[in-house]
């Protein structure tokens, strides 16, 4: 045992140290910040200080005040015209951002016209201006059922026997999962490059003869698996860390759903599924280590392995549209693309306590089976200077009785 923790110890601190791991770690988070402030930005002058102008044919707009959208956000400014000329004459002094015409048969097609010169005004304005006709539309309705109306429906799902529920309408419960299931995988192609590169320089450079003759190929190979299973969890605390911490921020520019909460059971989801599902993809990486004579060989065959992990994205609008879909359940089953599948499910639907349950004890069970593979694989292959071991030994390894 005390050779496995030396061997951890010395593969954390060798990947942990390199200038590719420090960046691409660091290089996240800093993405993460630089695209937050860029959407704080983009809300906070989403609408501009200039109002908008509209002119009236049809006789629909009493009141040009904009009702509050339903996450308490200020809506924009509207200015109403007499005629398209007069507020044609504004938009080219610059007095209004944009003109919108509601058309004489506006309740017959329901169409209406923008004009802008230079900048076409955002989504959020245009929602502005449909708010301000279905509030002026329902001005003759009880206050309570205006408000209604304009606020819409929060559908919330929740499971039968109570264990998981969440809002349909909450950005945030939709998008953290698929985040989440990002993050994995990138950081399961980094550890499956770390961990192939490991096995390989080591046979190249011939210090496995060393290493052969001090530890058994089962203390090398976990020690390796631990050691980077070390290095992935370093990324993703950080990850998450900052994560949250750009949630908080966020949160004192954009407000946030009522209904958002820390979702404690997609973490533990996630912490139950990422260890065996990051064994898993460290014996598959070691095993071809063990099988190929020099790097660049064994990353045209890993290439192919982490599309098994990719296969949910291949899949996303089966998994939005149709997550209980024979083809999404299977994805649930499967191994290497457990993990991802059950954290974009987990965005649209409940998942079965039973395909959990399952899931994870198949993917448990592949890990302990890859890590055990990649060391008799290993050990066939690590004198093997030069050639590649072939189907027939890879076999013979797995069958060979240990001794």
């Amino acid at each position: 045992m005390r050779n496995l923790w030396l061997i951890a110890k010395h593969e954390y601190l060798k990947v942990a140290g390199k200038k590719s791991f420090v960046l691409g770690t660091l290089g996240m988070p800093v993405l993460m910040v630089v695209v937050t402030a860029i959407s704080i930005l983009m809300t906070a002058g989403g609408r501009g200080r200039l109002p908008f102008g509209y002119v009236d044919h049809a006789g629909l707009l009493i009141d040009p005040v904009v009702p509050p959208s339903a996450m308490g956000e200020s809506a924009a400014t509207f200015r109403a015209f007499p005629d398209v000329a007069a507020a044609e004459a504004a938009l080219e002094d610059g007095d209004i951002q944009a003109l919108y015409i509601v058309p004489h048969d506006y309740m017959a097609t329901g169409e209406i016209e923008l004009r802008y010169l230079t900048r076409e005004p955002s989504l959020i304005t245009r929602d502005d201006f449909r708010a301000l006709l279905r509030a002026n539309l329902l001005a003759n309705y009880d206050p309570l059922i205006r408000e209604r109306v304009i606020a819409g429906s929060s559908i919330t799902i929740r499971a039968a026997d109570g264990s998981r529920e969440f809002a349909e309408d909450n950005f945030l419960d939709f998008m953290i999962p698929f985040v989440a299931a990002f993050l994995f995988v990138f950081a399961v192609m980094n550890a499956g490059g770390y961990m192939l590169q490991a096995v390989t320089d080591e046979k190249e450079n011939r210090t496995v003869e060393v290493l052969a003759t001090s530890v058994r190929p089962e203390e090398l190979i976990g020690g390796k698996a631990i050691g980077l299973i070390g290095v992935g969890l370093t990324q993703l605390a950080i990850w998450g860390a900052t994560a949250v911490a750009g949630l908080i921020v966020a949160s004192f520019f954009i407000p946030m759903p009522a209904s958002f909460s820390i979702p404690w059971s997609l973490l533990a989801v996630v912490s139950l599924f990422f260890l065996p599902a990051y064994a898993l993809i460290a014996g598959m990486m070691t095993a071809i280590g063990g099988i190929v004579t020099d790097f660049q060989q064994g990353q045209q065959i890993s290439g192919i392995l982490n599309l098994l992990f990719m296969l949910p994205f291949f899949f996303v609008m089966v998994i939005l549209s149709r997550p209980d879909n024979p083809v999404v359940i299977a994805l649930t089953l499967f191994p290497p693309s457990a993990f991802v599948t059950i954290t974009m499910r987990w965005a649209t639907t409940v998942v079965p306590l039973w395909q959990l349950v399952t899931s994870w004890l198949l993917l448990v069970a592949s890990a302990i089976f890859s890590v055990w593979a990649a060391s008799r694989i290993f050990r066939a292959g690590m004198l093997r200077y030069g050639q590649t071991v072939n189907v027939k030994a890879v076999f013979a390894a797995l069958r060979k009785p240990v001794q």
